[in-house]
């Protein structure tokens, strides 16, 4: 799928009667910004369930892990799909059917609670998380492309900003819906009989009911209101019939470096905002209950939503890549020193790795793109297929956390932010920089 940018383009799929001057798209960013919030949320509320479901179904963290992976790698199923639907049906309807069948899968919650069915749980967050996916494939390159390609980082960045801010509110009030009751004792839990087991399941699992029954809603009152709003049209690129292009997505290397950076970023912040709530809930930490807990979730995706603000403004003074490679070099440091401490300084410290997370997403993406041209929107679905990083880290490690509990088990998170380093200092430069040193 290919695109071209509307501020440069001398003939752009906009029509403004005819009038050449630059075109306004605060109001179509405005607009799409509430997509990024609405996936941040929905995306954070895994924070809630990973612990309300590993209780009800006496999980292992591996097993409860499936949450993320179901999700996760539904970008990796799906984005290739959707970016072909993009480029058949165009940015706008694509974001219509991605939040209709985000809603499908929000309403497939309902029946999962009712019979209290794990594997139908992870069928509701694939479903939801395939219509999100749309969204991604959408929504980032159609925002990179509104505006000058120079300042498409701090766009993007913004624009994730209210991303972060639907990740900030959402474990907050997934814990006061979700986290209501108190949950058995394992020891509790295998001492009932089967009926007696299934009933209590029944009834712990139904406070998801509510909460996704009105996101459901809510999420069909946006298509509607998406589709009925006159977004500015991005036509695809094609070349000229009987044109060769001699170009592959795969000959460009800040692209293929970034889809790695992508997978890294995505796997490391995952997985740590997936065992944040245990960990939190370990007595040599902060020995909080799980809905307590939960609040002082909203504290690591909140400093990722400041940092995004801050970050919008701070990618035009400085070099994108160099601020990455900083922004990694102190998730790093952060996530180590959570590791090597304890108490509530070991927790208020791995809290404060959201904070520079902030950048990261918006960042690697703009830069993999970079220089792509017609090849934008294919690079776009190679990018949004690497989110499955999402599914596959976190598993990994819960089952590091298995075996060597979850305060170890966070040096995987470290390693991805090292790569992170790699890609922001080297790995970033597109062909034409690195023609130009050689």
């Amino acid at each position: 799928m290919a695109t071209r940018d509307l501020a440069t383009d001398p003939k752009p799929g906009l029509s403004v009667g005819g009038a050449s001057a630059a075109p306004n798209y605060s109001r179509p960013l405005a607009v799409v910004t509430t997509l990024f919030f609405m996936w941040g949320f929905l995306t954070c509320l895994n924070d809630i369930l990973v612990p309300h479901l590993k209780s009800i179904f006496d999980l292992s963290y591996a097993r409860v892990m499936l949450i993320q992976f179901a999700f996760f790698s539904a970008y990796f199923l799906f984005s290739v799909p959707w970016s072909r639907i993009v480029n058949v049906i165009g940015y706008h309807s694509a974001m219509v059917v991605g939040l209709l069948t985000m809603a499908l899968g929000s309403f497939l919650f309902l029946p999962a609670a009712s019979a209290a069915s794990f594997p139908l749980f992870l069928t509701a967050l694939l479903i939801l998380a395939a219509g999100i996916t749309g969204l991604q494939v959408a929504a980032n390159p159609y925002v990179t492309l509104l505006g000058r390609p120079e300042t498409a980082s701090s766009r993007l960045d913004l624009t994730q900003a209210f991303n972060s801010l639907g990740t900030t509110i959402a474990p907050k009030i997934g814990g006061l819906l979700i986290l209501t009751g108190a949950p058995l004792a394992v020891d509790e839990i295998q001492r009932l009989a089967p009926q007696a087991l299934h009933a209590y399941r029944v009834q712990e699992a139904a406070s998801v009911k509510m909460p996704y029954a009105v996101i459901g809603v809510a999420l069909v009152l946006l298509a509607v209101l998406i589709g009925a709003f006159n977004l500015p049209k991005i036509e695809a690129a094609r070349s000229r019939p009987g044109e060769k292009v001699n170009d592959s997505i795969w000959k460009h290397p800040n692209l293929v470096l970034g889809a790695l950076g992508i997978f890294a970023y995505v796997g490391a912040e995952v997985s740590i905002g997936s065992f944040l709530v245990n960990y939190f809930g370990l007595p040599e930490i902060a020995g909080l209950t799980a809905k307590s807990a939960a609040g002082y979730v909203s504290f690591y995706w909140g400093g990722a939503m400041v940092g995004r603000f801050l970050g919008a403004g701070l990618l035009r003074r400085f070099r994108p890549g160099k601020l990455l490679g900083l922004c990694a070099i102190f998730a790093a440091a952060l996530v180590t020193a959570s590791m090597l401490l304890g108490g509530h300084t070991a927790m208020w410290v791995i809290l404060a790795v959201g904070l520079f997370n902030s950048i990261m997403f918006p960042t690697i993406f703009s830069l993999a793109v970079a220089e792509l041209g017609p090849l934008t929107g294919n690079g776009s679905g190679v990018l949004n297929m690497a989110i499955v990083g999402g599914a596959i880290l976190p598993v990994i490690q819960g089952v590091i956390a298995d075996h060597l509990g979850i305060h170890h088990a966070f040096f995987l998170p470290v390693v991805c932010y090292l790569y992170i380093l790699f890609y922001g200092v080297s790995g970033s430069k597109p062909n034409t920089e690195r023609y130009a040193k050689s």
